[in-house]
């Protein structure tokens, strides 16, 4: 029997709602098409709503390598070897580093206030939004009147619009400007429409030359007349109405990376314009419409609402000392909310802080940062059946491997393209930064691996053939750039560092390194891919042998001192250092070197490393290491950083904004790293999504992580690779229920189970499946001093089931 649970609209009950308005930025509630963002902070005398608009960013388009970097390279490569850390790492910084810019700043277009008068008496106050429809409500009452918000960034005619109602007739009253922290704007009123303009800030030296624009126009319904409302000095004003709808159009004239050619002027015009003349109505129905098209393929049920009265920021502190699996499936569907929100086709990747920023100069300018955090903020992409999200991110990959072309000759000689630890809108692929996080050059590795994944998920060759180039591209440049190390004659990468730490050495603590662990496995990973791609497409033959002989050459994984995994060439590990970045469990998760089935050693060894890196860090981390545990099979640990991460950082119930520096979770659910980053919620996401189902492992492996507290659930449209969507799974005491599954391309499945199921083929050798084929394992070097752990694993049952592309096949019911 199938769990007993009205679970098919489950994904519609979430919300965000809260008892008072929002007094900071983090608490207000997010809202996003893709290209406009929107916070609303539901305050009922003089509503605030913080606008974004994707392509306001500093600067214009330009290049930042460095060409000093061609003759410092193989001089930083000998002090290297020769044990002079510090040397390197100072001239790095000097000459690898760019000398013009590190990278743009993303920034704010402004804000909407509404000033309504006679409010302050307000009662009966509520704001929620609603995870099932991209819309942000607001609720009081004064001397009797219903009043209510709402407020939609609209999917269907790309602006923000905010509805006002009241529960009389005449009751609407209100004035509404544009205000904005960006310098030397015009804000006029141009007929009925408000409007702002300006240009982005300049940076480092960059100047400033993205135009925008804003418009804001209102309509109005009185006695069942429709009329436009009066604008003057930048003021829209209404009085008396029965209903008003207010219309906020941004644009730039941003055109691609390359390009600002565009007309903002027209292009807010045509936008408001299109967006008036469709029945609001109709258009709130077509967003309600496209938004759940994304959001409905996906939905998961761990149980009822235990707490319906509690708001969520209450929920938060709660869950310190009390299971709450609806606040935790509420996560999973907000981190889901937030991708569909930040990152539509045809637009911008999500950055740093997704599309939402409320500052001209954010934190780390709310950029790409690409040695973790711009991959994790695509970490649910596949797994969530929101693949098709992926567009901007695969476009910055296919740009930055045309701009670090260049970087790639002008700094390093080199064929192929690289890019360091952060890119922009304009794409630089220069060194950004001091050496200590910015000397580190295989991003496109990193960048590939999604290429690869994408294709592994999908099984879609046109894809893979237009990837392969970029893929094959990353793998020339590294290729070019391995050298062999003194010691040992293994092949390594040299400048790099293990991403934002650092190691002891005769000059203290210092980042700079080379053959770091990370490194290795994202080489062994690309090198594997591209011979696995180039065998899919039929093309480029030769590179098996030459790539496989490559491989042997390449420092080998090392088990250190205490049994741990070393993050560096050396043993150099400090069993104390609880750094944010684990970047050396890379191959455990979210690539797949490691398994327990495979590699017992390593990761056992992986484990140690977690276990001493500690659980409480940064909000991304612990998303992180919300996957790692799942990888490592335990739940309940992983269910532990699940707890971790919706940590109130801000307790404003008992003294408002005294625990600032702890990472966790903000009141509006926005990860804290702090200061807000969005990858720390895209990261747990993918976690609870792991725990729950893994397929990277040569099989389909469902409920591999669960934990004690989730005995009883469900959770439809999961989708592994080889292109099995998990159509619907439902499971009580931790053992399967109901299982349906849908071949979307056809293949072999193989199924890892934690209880027998009658009448399916017992598995048995290599999977078939190419979309499930494994890596070689890497060679290991245990250096240990200490007994490694044995690995018990939990008895489970492989299957394989036989499936055609479309099929639709109930195994367990």
């Amino acid at each position: 029997m199938g769990l007993c649970v009205g679970t098919l609209s489950a994904f519609a009950q979430y919300k965000l709602w809260y008892d008072t308005p929002a007094q900071v930025w983090t608490d207000a509630l997010p809202l996003g098409n893709g290209r406009l963002g929107a916070m609303v902070y539901g305050v009922p005398s003089a509503e605030h709503i913080q606008l974004n608009e994707e392509t306001i960013w500093t600067g214009q388009p330009n290049k930042n390598a460095n060409p000093a970097a061609l003759e410092a390279i193989p001089v930083i490569q000998k002090l290297l070897f020769e044990g002079h850390y510090r040397q390197a790492q100072d001239m790095a910084s000097a000459k690898v580093m760019s000398a013009t810019n590190w990278g743009m700043a993303y920034q704010t277009f402004g804000d909407v206030y509404i000033s309504t008068p006679q409010t302050t008496g307000y009662t009966d106050y509520r704001r929620e939004l609603s995870l099932d429809s991209a819309l942000a409500v607001t609720t009081y009452t004064v001397d009797g009147v219903r009043y209510r918000r709402e407020v939609i960034t609209s999917l269907a005619d790309n602006v923000v619009t905010i509805r006002l109602t009241a529960s009389r007739p005449g009751k609407i009253t209100f004035d509404a400007h544009f205000a904005t922290p960006q310098p030397d704007v015009i804000i006029k009123s141009q007929g009925d429409e408000a409007t702002l303009e300006g240009v982005g800030g300049s940076l480092e030296g960059c100047k400033g030359k993205v135009k925008f624009m804003g418009r804001m126009a209102c309509t109005t319904m009185t006695g069942g007349q429709q009329k436009a409302a009066t604008s003057r000095d930048g003021i829209i004003s209404v009085n008396g109405a029965d209903e008003a709808i207010i219309y906020i159009s941004i644009a730039t004239n941003f055109v691609n990376y390359k390009d600002i050619s565009g007309d903002e002027q027209a292009r807010s015009e045509d936008y408001l314009r299109q967006a008036m003349g469709h029945d609001y109505a109709q258009s709130r129905a077509a967003h309600v419409s496209k938004f759940r098209s994304f959001m409905g393929r996906t939905s998961l049920y761990l149980g009822d609402d235990l707490y319906p009265q509690m708001p969520t920021d209450q929920r938060i502190l709660h869950f310190a000392n009390h299971d709450d699996n609806w606040l935790v499936a509420t996560y999973f569907t907000f981190g889901r909310y937030l991708l569909i929100c930040s990152s539509q086709p045809g637009g911008q990747a999500a950055n740093l802080q997704g599309i939402w920023n409320d500052k001209l100069t954010p934190s780390w300018d709310s950029k790409y940062t690409t040695n973790i955090n711009l991959e994790m903020n695509y970490w649910p992409a596949e797994v969530t059946r929101l693949t098709d999200l992926n567009e901007p991110l695969f476009r910055l990959i296919h740009e930055v491997s045309e701009t670090g072309a260049e970087s790639a000759r002008v700094m390093y000689g080199k064929e192929g393209w690289v890019t360091h630890h952060n890119t922009d809108i304009w794409r630089v692929t220069g060194g950004i930064d001091h050496a200590t996080s910015g000397m580190w050059m295989t991003c496109g590795a990193w960048l590939s691996a999604h290429l690869w994944q994408h294709y592994l998920y999908t099984g879609d060759r046109q894809f893979l053939a237009q990837a392969y180039p970029i893929m094959k591209g990353a793998a020339r440049f590294l290729d070019g750039m391995l050298i062999a190390e003194p010691e040992h004659g293994w092949l390594v990468i040299s400048p790099t560092v293990s991403p934002e730490n650092s190691h002891p050495s005769p000059d203290g603590n210092i980042a700079i390194t080379y053959g770091s662990t990370m490194d290795n496995q994202l080489i062994y990973e690309l090198f594997h891919n591209v011979i696995a791609a180039s065998k899919a497409l039929g093309v480029d033959k030769d590179l098996d042998s030459y790539y496989t002989g490559r491989l042997a050459k390449m420092a080998p994984l090392q088990i250190g001192r205490w049994g741990q995994l070393q993050e560096w060439i050396n043993d150099w590990d400090n069993p104390d250092d609880t750094h944010r970045h684990v970047s050396h469990l890379y191959g455990l998760f979210p690539g797949g070197q490691i398994s327990p089935y495979r590699t017992p050693q390593i990761f056992d060894a992986a484990r140690t490393s977690l276990i001493h890196r500690g659980d409480p860090s940064t909000g991304w981390s612990m998303g992180w290491k919300v996957c790692l545990w799942a990888r490592l099979l335990d739940g309940n640990h992983a269910y532990k950083l699940i707890h971790n991460q919706l940590t109130l950082t801000e307790d404003r119930f008992v003294a408002y904004g005294t625990n600032k520096k702890s990472g966790g979770t903000y009141r509006n659910l926005f990860d804290a790293h702090p200061p807000f980053q969005i990858d720390g919620n895209f990261g747990c996401t993918a976690g609870i999504a792991e725990m729950l189902m893994q397929s990277h492992d040569g099989c389909v492996a469902l409920l591999p992580a669960l934990p004690d507290a989730w005995a009883t659930g469900e959770v439809k449209g999961l989708m592994a690779r080889g292109g099995f969507e998990i159509q619907d799974m439902a499971w009580r005491d931790g053992k399967l229920t109901r299982l349906v599954v849908r071949s979307t391309v056809g293949g072999n499945l193989r199924l890892r189970l934690n209880a027998p199921v009658k009448g399916l083929k017992k598995a048995s050798g290599v999977n078939p499946n190419p979309l499930f084929a494994l890596y070689t394992s890497q060679p290991v070097l245990n250096h240990a001093q200490v007994k490694l752990n044995d690995v018990t694993l939990p008895h489970t049952y492989l299957y394989d089931v036989a499936t055609k592309a479309g099929q639709v096949i109930t195994l367990i019911h």
